[in-house]
C-alpha cells in the first residue's frame, strides 16, 4: 500500500502513543527513518468524499508532532509509492532538512489577508488629495460634464485607489517585517488587496499581534483577517 506522509522531523522525536491520521477509522501514524531523520507516516486511504475530515487528521497530526519540536509539515495530499521511497528521498535530501528544522526551530507561521474597506478608503485617498476633493465638491455640470478639463472623475478616482493598494501593501510589509524572521508572499486572491505569511518567533508573537492591531487602528480603511499560531508551511522551501 502507498504511503502517507505528513511531515518530517529530527529521529528522536517520540510522537504521542495514541495519535491517529486520515481515514475513517483513523489510521495510526508511523515514523519512517532515513539518516537523522523521521518521516511522519500512514498507510495512504484518503476518501475523496471526505477531504475535510482528512485534512484536520492531516493538520492534527503535525501539530501534536511539533508540541516537541519543529516539523516540516508537508502539504496535504503528499502520497509516496511506499516506505522505502519515504527514507530514499530523507536520505537523499538529508542536510537540506536538517537546515530547515535548524530555521523553524521555535517559530511559527502567521496568515495575514489584508483588504481594504471600500468607503474608508475612497475617503482616505480624497483626503490625501485636495484636488481631487475639490473636484469631488463641485460635482458635474449641468450637462452632465466636468467642472474642469482631463480624465473624467471616476477616472481619477479608480486612478488614486489603486496607485492606494500598492502603497499599502507595502505599508503592511514594512510594517509587520522587523516582526518576522521571514515573510512570504502568497497567490494573489480576488478581493484580498495582500495575503502574507510570516514565520515569528514564539516570544515575539504577542509583539506581532499588537503591531497588527496597531496598523488598523492607525489606518482604518484596512480590514485584516489574521489566522495563526500555525505550523510553517509556507516557509518549508528554502527562500
Amino acid at each position: 500500500m502507498s504511503t502517507y506522509v505528513y511531515g518530517i522531523a529530527p529521529a528522536d522525536r517520540k510522537l504521542p502513543d495514541d495519535i491517529e491520521g486520515i481515514g475513517d477509522p483513523p489510521l495510526p501514524v508511523r515514523t519512517v527513518r532515513g539518516g537523522d531523520l523521521v518521516a511522519l507516516c500512514s498507510d495512504a486511504r484518503i476518501d475523496a468524499e471526505a477531504q475535510r475530515r482528512d485534512l484536520l487528521a492531516h493538520q492534527h497530526v503535525v501539530i501534536e508532532a511539533g508540541k516537541d519540536g519543529p516539523v516540516l509539515p508537508l502539504r496535504f495530499g503528499r502520497i509516496s509509492p511506499d516506505d522505502a521511497t519515504v527514507a530514499a528521498v530523507l536520505e537523499e535530501h538529508h542536510d537540506v532538512y536538517l537546515e530547515r528544522l535548524k530555521t523553524l526551530a521555535g517559530k511559527d507561521e502567521f496568515n495575514l489577508k489584508v483588504h481594504h474597506d471600500e468607503e474608508a478608503v475612497l475617503h482616505a485617498v480624497l483626503a490625501d488629495d485636495p484636488g481631487l476633493t475639490a473636484r469631488h465638491a463641485a460635482g458635474p455640470t449641468a450637462d452632465g460634464g466636468d467642472h474642469a478639463e482631463g480624465p473624467a472623475f471616476d477616472e481619477l478616482l479608480a486612478r488614486a485607489v489603486a496607485e492606494r493598494r500598492k502603497s499599502d501593501v507595502a505599508l503592511v510589509e514594512r510594517t509587520l517585517a522587523p516582526y518576522a524572521a521571514a515573510v512570504v508572499r502568497g497567490p494573489g486572491a480576488t478581493g484580498h488587496l495582500a495575503d502574507l505569511s510570516f514565520l515569528v518567533e514564539r516570544d515575539r508573537q504577542d509583539a506581532f499581534l499588537e503591531a497588527v492591531r496597531a496598523l488598523h487602528q492607525e489606518h482604518e480603511h484596512l480590514r485584516e483577517q489574521v489566522m495563526g499560531p500555525l505550523p510553517p508551511y509556507s516557509f518549508v522551501e528554502a527562500g
